[in-house]
């Protein structure tokens, strides 16, 4: 079977992409992405898809980056196709926002390539991960610790990303590429062995595929896929389970003993750990604070904090109560949390700060019209990733105050502005799908999101009072 009909067949068996699909391939230059890129033209002239452009991101993380940048424009211009391309100092994104680069680097590209896919007007974005990289993402989940959810390793589609390469071998690739003489780069970063996953490619898989198994990677690669669909069972079992067991104001989670322990235990777990997860708000946690609360169903356990939560069991129910991070005791249970998802449009009646939060799209507005208003702001809708949501003051919370220039605390902005230490926590916050501040309502937006050109298509956040209180 030649590569393109591997492709084809990808895309058949997980419903990637439809003869009107329009596909936006990201590429970096490697071997990988511009086979994508030559492989998606081919489909396209087959009319089995529509390839809208080529899209690159250049983290300037190495020396050569602008050399690959060029060389994507290149290859772009070779298929007739537009090319868009952003560029981001990550290392630099990564320490003001204290993060590893790795988590800098991908949620920087993320958001780029949905930022492309919208300006191309185009349905998915298709990355170029192939079985290789499925291999060694389940053998590195494997190592640091896993369940199905996390062997599931990378899914064919989620959301607008789609993964047509995935039953294709990195070697098959790269003699594709090499029998039509097409040119590709090298990424130097991939020859470190100090990284994790350069180890497994470079020395695990080598090792297992001479000393145990010659087909070890096809084998990772369909645990993937049983351990995914396995993950997806479960969850769905877990949500239909979790109406008769879960009970929830959005702040306390309670959990019926008695319905939770009739379940089978992978569901009666999965449920457990789907309802630690919401009231964690994104802090990660591990299998033992899972077991420990189901410790609370019997006779034994004691309550204990998990991330974000205070585990209990009070009468027939275990009780998860959400608490900011590092909070204990006293302290977490004085704090009112609040998170309501917030529509576009939409809007959202926040009755612990006494207001109304509301959001519209605007294709022309006229800035003068909310200059100094603290009420209403206009931000860029092409920085939106995803929903909206408003929630209070987190720990850690950081954003660049409009005009300031650089980022800065949130507890500092607000000892500048003078807000008075009990009403921080009633202060409404608009943020992005990625928990990114949008808007500290009533005070200022994120310069991230500031409206540049009165041409751009906006979102008009607007706060009003309700009861004459904020």
């Amino acid at each position: 079977m030649d590569l393109v009909d591997c492709v084809r067949r990808t895309i058949r068996r997980y419903d990637l992409v439809a003869p009107g699909t329009g596909v936006v391939a990201a590429v970096s230059g490697g071997s990988d992405s511009v086979a994508l890129a030559h492989l998606l033209d081919a489909l396209d002239r087959s009319r089995e898809c529509r390839l809208i452009g080529l899209a690159h991101f250049n983290h300037q993380l190495r020396a050569r980056a602008d050399s690959d940048e060029a060389f994507c424009a290149s290859l772009a211009e070779s298929l007739g196709r537009p090319f868009v391309v952003d560029r981001t100092n990550v290392k630099d994104l990564a320490r003001r926002e204290r993060r590893s680069i790795e988590d800098a680097a991908r949620t920087a590209r993320h958001e780029f390539l949905e930022r492309a896919r919208l300006q191309l007007g185009a349905d998915v974005v298709a990355l170029g991960h192939t079985k290789d990289d499925q291999a060694e993402t389940f053998l590195l989940r494997l190592l640091r610790g896993a369940g199905s959810r996390g062997l599931g390793s990378m899914h064919p589609r989620r959301g607008a990303i789609v993964r047509p390469l995935l039953d294709c071998r990195r070697s098959e690739l790269e003699a594709y590429l090499q029998a039509q003489q097409i040119a590709f780069v090298h990424d130097e970063t991939n020859d470190d062995v100090a990284i994790p996953r350069n180890r497994i490619r470079a020395e695990l898989l080598p090792l297992i595929e001479e000393r145990f198994n010659p087909s070890i990677v096809d084998v990772l690669a369909e645990e993937a896929e049983l351990a995914r669909d396995e993950h997806l069972f479960l969850a769905a079992a877990a949500r239909d389970a979790s109406r008769l067991v879960v009970s929830t104001d959005g702040r306390c989670w309670k959990l019926d003993i008695s319905a939770l322990i009739a379940l089978p235990l992978a569901v009666r777990r999965m449920v457990v750990h789907q309802v630690m997860c919401e009231a964690a708000a994104g802090r990660p946690l591990r299998f033992a604070d899972v077991e420990r609360a189901l410790d609370l169903t019997g006779n034994k356990g004691v309550p204990f904090d998990a991330p974000g939560q205070r585990v209990e069991r009070i009468g027939a129910d275990v009780v998860l109560t959400g608490r900011p991070a590092g909070a204990t005791g006293r302290t977490a249970r004085a704090t009112n949390l609040f998170h309501y998802p917030l529509s576009i449009p939409g809007e959202v009646a926040v009755a612990e700060a006494g207001c109304v939060v509301s959001a519209e799209v605007a294709e022309t507005f006229e800035l003068d019209a909310i200059a100094g208003r603290d009420g209403v702001a206009a931000v860029r809708l092409d920085k939106n990733t995803g929903a909206l949501a408003v929630r209070n003051r987190r720990p850690g919370d950081r954003f660049r105050p409009f005009g300031l220039g650089q980022h800065k605390k949130l507890q500092d902005f607000f000892v500048d502005r003078k807000v008075v230490r009990g009403h921080r926590d009633r202060v409404p916050i608009v943020v992005d799908a990625s928990d990114r501040i949008v808007w500290v309502a009533g005070h200022s937006i994120n310069e991230d999101f500031r409206v540049t050109d009165p041409a751009q298509a906006v979102i008009i956040l607007r706060l009003k009072a309700v009861g004459g209180s904020v």
